[in-house]
């Protein structure tokens, strides 16, 4: 071997080269690949698995038990770093690489880094088929890989070793750069992964992936500040985007200057903390009413790193001024072209700045500024009679379960869900306390993201209280990842709310005529419903069982103590609850549509249709 070149087998050169790139923001860097999750089989193991073992100095590994959450739990991590670090998931060929394809999905979706890297057949073919291989009869070339293309940022497969060069370079440029990231794939042939080559000495040098913060183009900043200067009743949509850039003191300067009110996607609640005077909390379906009504009124909304789902426009029926106009703040061009506004492509918090200088002298009317900060309190005190008990010998609601949480977590603990009835709950009445509190994954709403994903953000934030908030259904599918928190040392708090089946479904399902069937978890009646007594499940001893200390809690008052204790320990907990069902939280301030059968012979549907067609004769294109 000379002097230049170093010879390494495929799966060793990757990983040394991922142990030697780096972000840097801010003259602050980090590692971007930060570490390893992994489950191996026949398609790692003798590759990536060898590997891991020879640089395991400079490359953390960390051993889940699936492979979909292992995705989760990298992409919670790289959410608490705000993208500027993540880490990649390596795993076997067949159901271990098909399971990462809703991990990618949620990654990709949110815009958030993972790496996969899966085995893949034999590149030579030496062994075909393969255990686990699937064969298709005209495309030789496909593998249950290609599942993973769709649902990727990049993809690429690796048939020969030279080829990681080039296209291990295209990863991390795409991982690094927040306009195109998301899930990235690099497909490892099993043989290739254990080929020796011998490679370049500057593969493995350090190399620094700036991530820009790109400025306004100075045309259409010139013209979105005239947009709102013309404004009479400006409104701010929060999104994700300025958490990922850290905009948040860059918004709260903006918006002290010049009054304007600010609505928070899920995403981006927390983006000025609750109690600021312009915060109006979440804005759409789970929206709060004073976000929801000034939306309604608004002339101008400024969106600023926000992806306007459905949610946050209510299906395109929440924005109704006749002459409504958007000004929209984004990263991405794709992004910030929607609803036919103005763009300002360019970094959250570069472009919040340059908005902020552009606008000196501008306020809103202050008698606009009144309406809100009066509708703000009224809220408030909609917030408090929800989360408030009277009663702390009787049995928790819901929303009392999110008022002894509040009562207990400090300003920097992190609190994290992804669906069910938690989101709408949390989106109308948690009071985020600092950027980093609330962190909702609600582009994907994947059930069981939670307890993975808390294991990724402690992980990224040691020694700071990480909450998972999980009903029943989600942990029904995901919580082997406990075992992980066990292993890993990660203390973990774990808040399971048991209210015997799919609480928000089940819901949705009675509004449009579908009468709850199917969405309780109870034995079999005679006729074929699921109406007969709750299962007899004790998901307390479950989690025990994977490693867990579980705390117990059948009041009010016991559960703010288990809440505290668990707050305050060193080791996974897991507080249980039981809660009352009635519904305590308040009503949707506004539509989402979910369309119902249009012709049916049970009288719920039918009722249902008609409610349908009334509101969707709201709907409205923005052009």
């Amino acid at each position: 071997m000379s002097a230049t070149t170093r010879r390494l087998t495929t799966a060793q050169a990757l990983v040394r080269f991922l142990s030697a790139q780096y972000t840097e923001r801010d003259g602050v860097r980090r590692r971007l690949i930060a570490g390893t999750w992994g489950i191996f089989g026949h398609g790692n193991v003798a590759g990536l698995g060898q590997a891991l073992v020879e640089y395991r100095d400079v490359m953390p590994y960390h051993q889940g038990r699936n492979e979909q959450a292992m995705v989760h739990a990298a992409v919670g991590y790289a959410r608490q770093l705000n993208r500027l670090s993540a880490q990649a998931v390596t795993t076997s060929i067949g159901p271990g690489a098909t399971n990462l394809v809703t991990g990618a999905a949620l990654a990709t979706i949110n815009r958030l880094p993972v790496l996969l890297l899966p085995g893949d057949y034999f590149a030579s073919r030496a062994a075909d088929p393969l255990l686990q291989q699937l064969e298709h009869p005209v495309e030789a070339d496909l593998s249950v890989n290609d599942t993973l293309r769709p649902v990727s940022r990049y993809f690429d497969r690796i048939t020969r070793p030279e080829a990681l060069i080039a296209s291990a370079l295209n990863a991390m440029r795409v991982l690094a750069d927040p306009a195109e990231t998301g899930a990235v794939t690099l497909a490892l042939p099993q043989d290739v992964q254990a080929e020796a080559y011998d490679w370049p000495e500057e593969f493995f040098a350090d190399r620094v992936w700036t991530v820009r913060r790109t400025a306004p183009d100075p045309v259409e900043l010139d013209a979105a500040v005239a947009a709102v200067r013309a404004a009479r009743r400006p409104l701010i949509v929060a999104g994700g985007g300025v958490h990922h850039s850290e905009a948040e003191d860059a918004l709260r300067a903006l918006v002290d200057a010049t009054g304007i009110p600010v609505a928070s996607t899920q995403a981006g609640k927390g983006a000025l903390r609750h109690d600021h005077p312009a915060d109006l909390g979440g804005i759409g379906h789970t929206g709060t009413a004073v976000s929801d009504e000034l939306a309604r009124t608004a002339d101008l909304v400024i969106g600023v790193g926000t992806r306007y789902t459905d949610f946050t426009t209510a299906s395109g029926t929440l924005f109704r001024d006749p002459g409504v106009r958007f000004v929209n703040l984004n990263v991405t061009g794709f992004d910030a072209h929607k609803l036919a506004a103005r763009t300002l492509v360019c970094d959250a918090r570069t472009g919040l700045e340059r908005l902020a200088e552009g606008l000196a002298g501008y306020r809103v009317d202050e008698v606009y500024e009144a309406e809100y900060r009066t509708g703000k309190a009224r809220w408030d005190e909609v917030v408090e009679a929800a989360l408030r008990a009277d009663d702390d010998t009787a049995v928790p609601t819901q929303t009392q379960v999110l008022g002894a949480l509040d009562a207990v977590v400090g300003d920097d603990d992190v609190v994290i869900n992804a669906a069910g009835s938690l989101p709408g709950d949390l989106h109308k009445l948690w009071r985020a306390r600092s950027p980093r509190q609330y962190h909702l994954e609600y582009g994907y709403s994947c059930m069981g993201y939670e307890i993975p994903a808390a294991l990724g953000v402690q992980q990224a934030a040691p020694g700071t209280p990480v909450w998972a908030l999980v009903g029943d259904g989600t942990y029904l599918m995901n919580p082997t990842e406990i075992v992980t928190a066990v292993q890993e040392n990660l203390p973990v708090k774990l808040v399971l709310v048991q209210n015997h089946g799919y609480a928000s479904i089940g819901g949705l399902s009675e509004s449009v005529g579908s009468e709850r069937y199917g969405t309780a978890y109870r034995h079999r009646a005679a006729d074929g419903s699921f109406t007969g007594a709750p299962l007899p499940v004790d998901l307390a001893a479950n989690a025990a069982s994977l490693g867990m200390e579980v705390l117990r809690a059948k009041t009010v008052r016991e559960l703010r103590a288990a809440i505290a204790e668990a707050r305050a320990s060193d080791r996974p907990t897991c507080v249980y609850v039981e809660t009352d069902p009635a519904p305590t939280a308040p009503p949707a301030e506004a539509w989402w549509d979910v369309p119902v059968a249009e012709v049916a012979t049970r009288e719920a549907a039918v009722r249902a249709r008609e409610q349908y067609d009334a509101q969707v004769a709201g709907r409205r294109r923005h052009l």
